[in-house]
């Protein structure tokens, strides 16, 4: 099953992730094949020849061309049981994005503890998913601070708790904590589900106050992912980029 999900999800994730990493960087001397012609064209406009119907062409600009990591992804999964969908696409999810060198990729799985699986993304994904145990309390204070302890690059980090939000743990300090990584530069998204049917059971009390500070709050289905971090990476507007696609936002429901 598992090699199944790697073959469906693998490719439209990595097109999509890539593809807006791309767009994140200019390059002014870019080859044919790097060059942004939407930009390209409407950088040249003063240059236009209407009859010949052409444009000259006297500054480029491409798509940049990386060589290190661009943007840091941290997907936080809670394990409880009632999200166990949640963390077997979390795994695989995060298991390619790991196999992508523009992004540093980590996976931080929780319940009462808190276990960093991010060394394990480059192993096999079936052994990862199967040795991630289901149920317990949860304790999502716990899980962010572990993540704001090894954030190294806030502005230039994703984070995405993925978390139906029934905080069994000491809640007002984890909204603070939630505040403080949004001022500290963290994109921060709460995925109430990430699972087939996208409808998930959650805390709402939660998930308004996260959407007051600013949190783009929602569920999808694992077709939609892709694209969804895609936008992430590209900082666009998420609750835009997500009502887009018929996603209903805590944002947009309150």
């Amino acid at each position: 099953m598992v090699e199944e999900l790697l073959r469906k999800l693998a490719q439209p994730t990595r097109e999509a992730v890539v593809g807006s990493l791309n767009r994140s960087v200019r390059n002014r001397r870019p080859r044919y094949h790097e060059i942004d012609w939407p930009r390209t064209i409407r950088a040249n406009l003063k240059h236009s020849q209407p009859e010949y119907h052409t444009v000259i062409q006297e500054t480029r600009l491409g798509f940049g061309r990386k060589r290190t990591a661009l943007r840091d992804i941290v997907l936080c999964v809670d394990q409880s049981g009632s999200m166990a969908a949640s963390v077997v696409y979390s795994g695989i999810f995060a298991a390619v994005l790991a196999s992508l060198p523009a992004v540093s990729t980590g996976l931080v799985v929780f319940d009462t503890a808190v276990v960093d699986l991010t060394n394990a993304l480059y192993d096999d994904p079936v052994d990862l998913l199967f040795g991630v145990p289901l149920g317990g309390g949860t304790d999502i204070n716990r899980a962010l601070g572990y993540c704001q302890e090894h954030i190294e690059r806030p502005a230039e980090t994703i984070l995405v708790l993925i978390s139906d939000l029934y905080e069994g743990g000491n809640q007002p300090e984890m909204l603070r904590r939630m505040a403080a990584l949004v001022q500290s530069g963290v994109q921060c998204i709460a995925l109430l589900a990430l699972s087939d049917d996208g409808a998930p059971s959650y805390d709402h009390a939660v998930a308004a106050a996260y959407a007051r500070m600013g949190l783009p709050c929602f569920a999808c289905t694992p077709d939609q992912f892709p694209n969804i971090m895609a936008a992430a990476i590209a900082r666009q507007d998420l609750n835009t980029s997500a009502a887009t696609r018929g996603i209903v936002t805590t944002r947009s429901a309150t």
